[in-house]
This record gives C-alpha cells, sequence and structure tokens, in this order.
C-alpha cells in the first residue's frame, strides 16, 4: 500500500543526499552568505525538535572580526591542552589536524540553550532535565543539513572552555553555549569524514550497534 504521507523519490533522495554528504568543514573562503540564505539556515533551526516545544535556543551570529580573534585565542588555549592529552605518537597526528575556520570562515554562529525559558517545570523535562539540552542539539543538526543543501560549509568548534565562550560572548548565567560553529563556502566537501579517512578512529558497522529488545541481544 503507498504511504500518502511519504515524500516523493526525488524529495527522498535530496533528504538522504543532505545527511550523506554533510560534512564538518574547517577550510573556507570569505564570500559572504548573502541574507535570504542564512535566514533559511536558520529558520530551519529553528523548527527542530523541541521538547515541551520550549524552543531553548538562540543564534548569536558573530562577524566582528575582534570577538572572533578573542573566540580564537580561547581556541588555542583548549587546543594546545587538548594535544598534551595525547601520547605519542598520537600527539603528532593531534597536531596536524585543522580542527577551526573561526577566523576566516564568512561567519560564526553559537547555538546556545536557555535553561530557565518557560520556567521550572516544562513538559517533557520533569524526569529527564537535560531534553532542553537535547532540543538544541536538535537545532544543530538542522541548521547543518539546511546548510549542506544551501552548499555552505560547517564546522563545529568543540575545543573551548565554555566559560571561554560564556566570558568573551557575554552570555547570562542561565544560557549555555551548545555549539560555536564556522559557517561559509568552501572549495570542496570531501567524499568521506576527514577523521574516517585519516585513520584517526575506524568506521564502525550499522549491523554492530544493533540490538533487539534489550541491550546487546543481537537476534531479532
Amino acid at each position: 500500500m503507498a504511504n500518502k504521507h511519504a515524500f516523493s523519490d526525488v524529495e527522498k533522495q535530496a533528504v538522504y543526499r543532505a545527511i550523506w554528504q554533510r560534512r564538518d568543514v574547517r577550510r573556507f573562503h570569505s564570500e559572504p552568505i548573502a541574507g535570504d540564505i542564512l535566514q533559511r539556515i536558520l529558520q530551519a533551526a529553528a523548527h527542530a525538535p523541541s521538547v515541551g516545544y520550549m524552543q531553548p535556543w538562540n543564534f548569536l551570529i558573530i562577524r566582528d572580526a575582534q570577538i572572533r580573534k578573542k573566540i580564537h585565542n580561547a581556541f588555542l588555549i583548549a587546543n594546545e591542552e587538548a594535544k598534551e592529552m595525547f601520547e605519542a605518537p598520537r600527539r603528532d597526528a593531534y597536531a596536524a589536524l585543522k580542527l577551526e575556520g573561526i577566523t576566516e570562515s564568512a561567519l560564526n554562529i553559537c547555538i546556545t540553550c536557555d535553561r530557565s525559558r518557560f520556567g521550572k517545570v516544562i513538559l517533557g523535562r520533569t524526569h529527564q532535565p537535560d531534553m532542553d539540552l537535547y532540543s538544541s542539539v536538535c537545532a544543530v543538526q538542522n541548521l547543518w543539513l539546511a546548510a549542506r543543501a544551501e552548499g555552505v560549509g560547517v564546522g563545529w568548534v568543540s575545543i573551548i572552555k565554555p566559560e571561554a565562550l560564556q566570558n568573551i560572548l557575554l552570555l547570562p548565567e542561565n544560557v549555555v553555549p551548545i555549539a560555536y560553529l564556522c559557517l561559509g563556502y568552501t572549495d570542496v566537501f570531501a567524499d568521506e569524514p576527514e577523521l574516517k579517512t585519516s585513520g584517526w578512529l575506524p568506521e564502525i558497522p550499522l549491523n554492530e550497534l544493533i540490538f533487539y529488545e534489550q541491550w546487546g541481544n543481537k537476534v531479532k
């Protein structure tokens, strides 16, 4: 029986293409992103799943070179600390990776989570209080997929201390940074994730990640 709610084959191919070809981009050129394109990307992010419809996210757009320089300096400090956590020769492999495009991208966006939005008691957070954080992460994914469909690269810079972002961006106490993203046009979207092709970690086959009914049960 045909499913009247399913997309057409062409539409489905476009959705899956955005998912398969999404990449963490680190290399940008500084061509600006047109306002209408950026608006569509942000609209997609704001239509993410939201527990209790609390919409905990904000989107802080950062173009200012001086603010980005401060963020980059915070990255350099954290990155040096991270490098020392690895033992040789993995430390050298880590040091060779390009892990950000903060200053060369067209713009940066910090996606935040307002943990006090709509009060203390929120539907869906009564027993899992971190659902506001997870909802905000869904906004990150929506933004990323929409950007890929628009031909805009996105790179998530996670090697920054949250308190550094709080201080530099003047975030209120109840607002926490979820993702610091670099957005811009790029010369190439790699065929495979860079950390996969570099051998940093192996890809786990899907069939090894699926259990049935209870943890560890591989029998259907």
